[in-house]
């Protein structure tokens, strides 16, 4: 991987956790929670999509899509496992 996929990789992972942040209310992380956020969100959204035949397409804004699903999906889950 080389250091410009990197670096996209983190700025996709940056804007999915901001946007699941304001999608999910009472969420905020700061720069590098949000991407750390948005990168797990990607990797838990790259292995459930598969699975139930979900697909969104190629390129950065469907990254993007793609990741921002999957944080909402964890920030949901922090949320519910919170109260209980």
């Amino acid at each position: 991987m080389g250091v410009e996929s990197l670096l996209v990789f983190i700025i996709i992972g940056a804007i999915a956790g901001w946007l699941a942040g304001l999608i999910v209310s009472g969420f905020g992380f700061g720069l590098i929670g949000n991407i750390i956020v948005g990168i797990v969100g990607a990797f838990i959204a790259g292995w459930l999509f598969p699975r139930i035949g979900f697909s969104i397409g190629g390129g950065v804004l469907a990254s993007i899509i793609h990741a921002t699903i999957g944080a909402i999906i964890l920030l949901v889950l922090v949320k519910v496992l919170k109260r209980a």
